[in-house]
C-alpha cells in the first residue's frame, strides 16, 4: 500500500534538480525505500526489520509450544478438573461439613478445579455451618419448651410456673448452677422438684448449704458440655461438691 501511495504521487509529480524543474526525471517508483514500519498488532519478537516481514516460522514454532502448555495446565487437578469426581482432595475441619460424593459429582460436573472445589467447602464451614447450628439450637430449645408446656398444664400454667422457678433459682443457687440447669428439659423440672421440696441447692458464693442437689439434677449438670467437654474447673468443681453433699446426707 505504501508503494501505491508513492507511485501514484511520482505520477504527476518531477523531481528538482539543482533548484530547476527536470524534465523526463526518474520516477519516484524506481527508487530504492522499502517501508520498515511493524504492521500493528505484531510482536517485535515475530517481525524481521531486515526482510521488512513478518517471522513466520518463529510465530508457529511460539504457537504450537503454548498449545502445549494449554493442553499439560488442562489435565492437571489446579487449572481443571480432575478425571472423577473422586479425584477431588477435600481437607475440612469442621466436622458438620465433610467431603460429600454428590456434591462433588455436581462440582465435577461443572468443571470446578481443586482450588474451586476446596473453595466451596470453606465458604460452606464459614457461612453455612454456623446458621445450621443456631437454627438446630433454636429448634431443640422450642422443642424443649412445647415438652415443659405439656408438662405443666399448658402456656398460662407454663408461664406461671416458670416465673417462680426463675424467681427462686436465682435466689437459693449460684448463677452458672442456675443457668445450666435452665438451659434444659430435664434440668428445669428438676428446679421445680427442688423448689416444690424447698432445697436450698449447691454451694453458693462460697458458703456451704444445708442441702444438696437431688442425684436427677446432678446428672443433669453433667449433660451440660462444661462438665464433659470443656471441663469447666468451676462447674466440675460444683458437681463434685454436690456429690459429695448429697453422700454426706444419704450416707
Amino acid at each position: 500500500m505504501t508503494k501505491k501511495l508513492l507511485q501514484t504521487a511520482a505520477s504527476s509529480e518531477t523531481v528538482e534538480t539543482d533548484g530547476d524543474a527536470a524534465i523526463g526525471s526518474t520516477p519516484v517508483e524506481n527508487i530504492d525505500t522499502p517501508a520498515t514500519d511493524r504492521p500493528e498488532g505484531v510482536p517485535e519478537k515475530f517481525w524481521d526489520a531486515e526482510r521488512n516481514e513478518v517471522r513466520t516460522e518463529a510465530m508457529i514454532k511460539s504457537y504450537g509450544s503454548l498449545e502445549r502448555k494449554l493442553g499439560s495446565l488442562a489435565g492437571s487437578v489446579e487449572f481443571g478438573a480432575p478425571d472423577s469426581p473422586d479425584g477431588y482432595q477435600i481437607e475440612t475441619s469442621d466436622p458438620m461439613v465433610a467431603s460429600d460424593p454428590e456434591v462433588n459429582a455436581r462440582l465435577h460436573e461443572a468443571g470446578f478445579s481443586q482450588s474451586q472445589a476446596q473453595l466451596v467447602y470453606e465458604l460452606a464451614s464459614e457461612r453455612v455451618a454456623p446458621l445450621v447450628t443456631e437454627m438446630a439450637a433454636e429448634f431443640a430449645m422450642q422443642r424443649q419448651v412445647d415438652q415443659l408446656t405439656t408438662h405443666f398444664g399448658g402456656k398460662d400454667a407454663w408461664r406461671e410456673t416458670a416465673s417462680q422457678i426463675a424467681s427462686w433459682g436465682k435466689a437459693n443457687l449460684p448463677d452458672e448452677t442456675f443457668m445450666a440447669l435452665a438451659s434444659t428439659h430435664e434440668g428445669v423440672i428438676a428446679l421445680h422438684g427442688m423448689m416444690a421440696k424447698g432445697e436450698p441447692g449447691i454451694i453458693r458464693e462460697g458458703q456451704a448449704s444445708q442441702t444438696a442437689l437431688s442425684e436427677a439434677s446432678l446428672k443433669t449438670m453433667m449433660r451440660d458440655p462444661r462438665y464433659w467437654r470443656d471441663h469447666d474447673p468451676s462447674f466440675v468443681e460444683q458437681v463434685k461438691n454436690g456429690f459429695e453433699q448429697l453422700y454426706k446426707k444419704t450416707g
